[in-house]
């Protein structure tokens, strides 16, 4: 038999007769069973679906009797409906039924689409799409769980469409899939990925003023209806159309996880097609090579050719080999949440990535290997081993040294040789790539008759090395071509003669540098030499006051940097090249420089990290956030920098004033390992002034359960250690969750609240937290009133300060309050305002720690699949983000489902693996491995012979 739910539910026998299955209750009751073929449905769960919240009398036998009338439905010899004593199970294979077939299907046209086998791709995909008869469980809608199901096999055939199209637009199909685009755009006007689709095949059809029209209408919508701009993928559709990109034919343009370039590309094309091949054929190739042959910007290039998912990891900023994880972490956007990794449980950022790796399929380009190299390879071969679709590019100066490692060295780019014809120079990369750089500044050049030859000497003396060349050009702003020859030429006669133990090509970079170096003025050598300090970049205001030039000046030399290619800007950011930056560093340490602009360097990230985290609490929290991520490697660097000085009260200030931060974008394991190096350094007592330096230190640190730490007693012992106002108020939430709620309950928060009052003075934020610690110590005593009236002030406080953090987390207690006082209308409306505001801070975390709450009360509603559905997604979405905690909750609100379900073993199962990691150190942990335990408890109880059913859902 065959079953059909995409559309009306459906039975079809092998010669395509249908069979009559009876009335909607019958239909829905088949749906639901179809949803789960193959596997058992629990009874309460098609007792839910059938008969919503208000079951009649004896709702047990109702459905019983509704699996009888299935069965004789059925033709009698096939008979897969199967009765087990927790439910009911339909034993048919899951291929022959459309939406399970529709899944298999359009997942493997996805994987041939990123394997590039376009008519594969196709074909799968078309034949997924034409199982469709209608909408999903038309004759199960009204069934609980059966609206969420739908909306997902809805999205999934949205995406298998676009996927399609993806394949057809491959295949040259423009012309027909204008049409069916436009009416994908109208019914779906905020899916981007349509909209570009339609632009790049309006734009194949040489109708580029539509498809530009297509961009606009998409910015209109965007603006007017989320207030947000068009993604990065869609404006970069809309550039390459300006452009007139020929590309834009076939696949879309790379995901936005590669830098952007702001040069083009010369040649390379025998390196990027031997490095596509190498990439199809092994999970780890390393380019090799020494500085300034262009490995970065070729494994760039070869990574945006590949189809499906990238990420880039910048290596070469890192302080040690020890940041290498965390790296890789940031860079694929990955939240560190971990209130506590406990150093005796072995977790540790790399376990974290191997969790969320471990199925995901993806190329991971790992940049500027050489200086981390060993943790760089260690860190490669753990990952390789553990995720079977996980694909590697490193580049190097030399191998990572690992078992199946693909080398592709690269050298210069190809020169013409002796004696080649000086009229065909032009078609070597070198002289190419020459010639591009030199028309930027120069628009008039041209490689001409007259001054092939120099410019051939040019090419051939820097040994066609990209960055040489580069920088050669650029000096035709100011040098005639036969200037710059002679100059180079000059230089290079000096390193014939160099150090033999020092690679050529490493000499002959260093000769670019330094005759680049010699062509600066006074005042663009200061500002190139001090620009070193900077880990990551600067803005214009940070460069400026770190300098310390007058501004006019600063301005002008700053200017001349960029114009003689010693810095770029992008995005409003001023960077040096690696190579430049290191032989700049060398020139600050022999100007003895080094320790005052180390100085001026922390003193202005202290300055803005304080700024910031004021702001954090404000209306502009999300620009704050972006602003400190821009500047996290500077803030990190300014931080050990201080620490590795000795100088104390710098170091502690900056952990104190980004300690908020770090909470917000779930950095808490890297703060912790920068709090504790500060601790080191301050000892086991707060040194005068630093109370609350001292405090957040602690705190900080304890999160990634690294050894004993001092001792700061209660909360209330905490606040009275402070002889000022705290200037990060975010102490008081860290201290509370650290050593749990007063032991006199409400009263003693609110006697708290008063001595910080008396503190503080009136601030709103402060006030709010106290609201929000107040509510929740009555709701815990059963007070429910009085922690109502508390969290909604709470709420109105966080709202007008503008702090989504503070109101996401205070509707959540909203949500429970409400759900344990028997509204789940209320509790659900809290629920999805929490839900709205974690996704305007993008925080995969905090989603899932909201999801987990949102399970909690649904569950103590009794709606048993909605809650499962609830702590599936947490669950899901802590383990892709390496957080064992909520991990754990998410596995205990699995357990307290089957345990309410009377599936004791998988209750047992998941509260057994709840326990294996990351619970213990903070009162938080120890109070989630408490009810774990108790849960533990109530399950051996229950499976006792002659133990009564449990029926609760709290």
């Amino acid at each position: 038999m065959r079953f059909r739910i995409l559309g009306p539910t459906r039975v079809l026998l092998a010669d395509g007769r249908q069979v009559p299955v009876g009335g909607p209750r019958l239909r829905a009751l088949l749906a639901l069973l179809l949803l789960d073929a193959g596997r058992m449905v629990s009874t309460e769960r098609l007792i839910d679906g059938l008969y919503g919240e208000h079951p009649p009398r004896g709702a047990a036998n109702a459905l019983q009797s509704q699996v009888s009338r299935l069965r004789q439905a059925l033709p009698a010899e096939h008979d897969p409906v199967e009765f087990h004593p927790a439910g009911y199970r339909l034993a048919v294979d899951p291929d022959d039924v459309d939406a399970h077939r529709f899944e298999r299907l359009a997942e493997a046209g996805r994987r041939a689409l990123v394997d590039c086998d376009w008519p594969r791709a196709a074909t799968l995909l078309r034949e997924a799409l034409e199982l469709w008869r209608g909408p999903a469980l038309a004759d199960a809608i009204g069934a609980a769980g059966a609206p969420a199901q739908a909306a997902r096999l809805d999205e999934l055939r949205l995406a298998a469409t676009e996927d399609r199209v993806e394949a057809e637009l491959a295949l040259g199909a423009h012309g027909a899939l204008v049409a069916e685009l436009r009416e994908l755009v109208v019914a779906h006007p905020l899916r981007e990925r349509s909209r570009g689709q339609l632009m790049r095949a309006l734009a194949a059809l040489g109708r580029p003023a539509e498809a530009l029209a297509e961009f606009e209408d998409a910015r209109r919508t965007l603006a007017e209806q989320l207030g947000a701009d068009p993604s990065a993928e869609l404006a970069a559709i809309h550039l390459a159309v300006l452009r007139g990109d020929e590309r834009l034919a076939g696949r879309g343009p790379a995901e936005p996880a590669l830098p952007s370039q702001l040069t083009t590309f010369v040649g390379r094309e025998e390196e990027l097609r031997r490095l596509g091949g190498l990439l199809g054929e092994r999970r780890l190739v390393t380019l090799t090579g020494p500085g300034g042959a262009g490995k970065t910007r070729l494994a760039i290039e070869a990574a945006g050719r590949v189809d499906g998912e990238v990420r880039f990891v910048e290596l070469a900023g890192l302080a040690d080999g020890s940041d290498v994880p965390q790296a890789v972490l940031s860079a694929l956007g990955l939240r560190d949440a971990g209130l506590r990794a406990p150093a005796e449980s072995g977790w540790q950022t790399i376990d974290r990535l191997v969790e969320a790796l471990a199925e995901r399929r993806l190329l991971l380009v790992l940049d500027n290997c050489e200086r981390v190299l060993v943790d760089a390879a260690r860190l490669a071969a753990r990952l390789l081993s553990a995720c079977p679709a996980l694909r590697v590019l490193a580049t190097s100066r030399e191998p990572l040294g690992l078992a199946g490692e693909a080398l592709c060295p690269l050298s210069g780019l190809t020169l013409p040789p002796p004696g080649a014809s000086a009229l065909d120079a032009d078609e070597y990369a070198a002289v190419g790539l020459f010639a591009q750089r030199a028309v930027d500044v120069a628009p008039d050049f041209t490689v001409t008759p007259a001054n092939v030859e120099m410019v051939l000497r040019i090419c051939r003396g820097l040994d066609g090395l990209p960055l040489a060349i580069e920088l050669a050009a650029a000096r035709l702003r100011a040098l005639s071509v036969a200037e710059v020859a002679a100059r180079l030429d000059d230089r290079f006669r000096l390193l014939s003669t160099g150090s033999r133990a020092v690679s050529p090509r490493h000499r002959t970079l260093r000769a670019v540098v330094e005759w680049s170096w010699d062509l600066l003025d006074d005042a663009e050598r200061i500002v190139a030499r001090r620009l070193t300090v900077f880990a990551s970049g600067a803005t214009l205001e940070a460069a400026g006051r770190v300098c310390g030039l007058p501004t006019s000046e600063f301005v002008d030399a700053l200017t001349g940097l960029v114009d003689k290619s010693f810095v770029e800007m992008t995005g409003g950011r001023y960077r040096m090249l690696e190579t430049v930056r290191a032989f700049c560093a060398e020139r600050l340490a022999e100007a003895g420089e080094a320790d005052q602009l180390r100085r001026a360097h922390t003193a202005y990230f202290l300055e803005f990290a304080w700024t910031a985290s004021d702001q954090l609490r404000c209306a502009e929290q999300l620009h704050w956030l972006r602003r400190l991520d821009a500047d996290r490697d500077n803030l990190h660097a300014a931080l050990r920098r201080a620490t590795a000085a000795g100088d104390a009260s710098d170091a502690a200030g900056m952990v104190a004033a980004l300690s908020f931060y770090w909470w917000l974008r779930g950095m808490r394991g890297e703060g912790a390992r920068l709090a504790a190096d500060v601790l080191e350094l301050l000892g086991t007592e707060a040194p005068p002034g630093l109370s609350e330096e001292f405090a957040l230190c602690v705190y900080n640190a304890s999160l990634a359960g690294s050894g004993p730490l001092p001792s700061l007693g209660t909360q209330r012992s905490v606040i009275r250690s402070l002889d000022r106002a705290p200037r990060q108020p975010f102490l008081l939430y860290l201290s509370g969750i650290s050593t749990g709620p007063p032991s006199g309950g409400a009263d003693h928060v609110d006697e708290l609240m008063g001595e910080l009052r008396r503190l503080v003075g009136p601030d709103p934020w402060i006030n709010a937290l106290g609201a929000m610690g107040s509510g929740s110590a009555l709701m815990w005593s059963d007070q429910w009133d009085r922690a109502r009236a508390a969290l909604a002030t709470a709420l109105d406080g966080f709202r007008g300060t503008g702090d989504r953090w503070g109101t996401m987390i205070t509707l959540g207690a909203l949500g429970e309050l409400a759900a344990w006082q028997g509204d789940p209308e209320t509790a659900g409306a809290h629920m999805d305002e929490a839900m709205g505001l974690v996704e305007a801070l993008g925080s995969a975390v905090d989603q899932a720690d909201m999801l987990r709450t949102r399970g909690e009360i649904r569950l103590r509603a009794g709606d048993l699949a909605a809650a499962h559905d609830d702590f599936a997604g947490a669950l899901v979405l802590a383990q892709r983000s390496g957080a064992p905690e909520f991990v754990a909750s998410a596995r205990l609100g699995l357990a307290q489902v089957a345990r309410v379900r009377g599936d004791l073993a998988a209750a047992r199962r998941f509260c057994e693996e709840a326990l294996t990691g990351g619970l213990t150190g903070w009162y938080v942990g120890e109070a989630a491995r408490a009810e774990i335990i108790l849960v533990l408890k109530e399950i051996t109880e229950a499976e006792k012979p002659g133990a009564p059913p449990s029926a609760d859902g709290a």
